[in-house]
């Protein structure tokens, strides 16, 4: 599990799929980006979600659904979404990305962010401005894959560009 409560597991990364697509199976714990999750759009991609055990929450648009075990979803390119799990459960789905373009490699590295920003995962993670600056460098080296909707992609590009000039890395 990630320190944000979210395990990934790859089933077909873009490669096998010759880039159709990028097929994970996620685990996510109980309150799960229950607090400040990451709104977001794929300008290039659709992402799907099929509910496969426990119950979830997903923001479409502009308002937040309930999903079950055996709900699917299917997002839009350019479509704003979230995700939580407000349960005492954890929750498993099966996410996909067509086309995948670089996802894989966002997902491995958003697992380097949480590392650099919980100390090699000795800490606890927070959202402190140190977080906020890897996470807004990361977010800036895949505009094509993902875009931040709330906190504002115009706060992100901001965060980015002064994190790069202050050395801010997390390869």
């Amino acid at each position: 599990m990630t320190p944000i409560g979210m395990k990934f597991t790859v089933l077909q990364t873009g490669a096998d799929t010759g880039g159709q697509s990028l097929e994970l199976h996620w685990e996510l714990l109980p309150g799960c980006n229950m607090k400040d999750p990451l709104v977001h759009t794929h300008p290039h991609a659709i992402e799907t979600y099929e509910v496969l055990d426990g119950e979830m929450e997903f923001f479409i648009k502009d308002k937040w659904v309930t999903a079950r075990k055996g709900d699917k979803l299917s997002v839009p390119v350019g479509v704003t979404h979230a995700f939580r799990n407000p349960t005492d459960k954890i929750v498993t789905v099966f996410n996909t990305h067509q086309p995948a373009l670089r996802m894989e490699h966002f997902f491995e590295d958003v697992c380097k962010v949480l590392d650099k920003a919980t100390d090699n995962r000795t800490k606890d993670f927070k959202m402190n401005l140190r977080s906020r600056m890897y996470m807004s460098v990361l977010m800036n080296n895949y505009r094509e894959e993902i875009i931040a909707k709330n906190p504002p992609d115009a706060a992100i590009k901001v965060l980015g560009f002064i994190s790069r000039l202050a050395g801010i890395r997390y390869d």
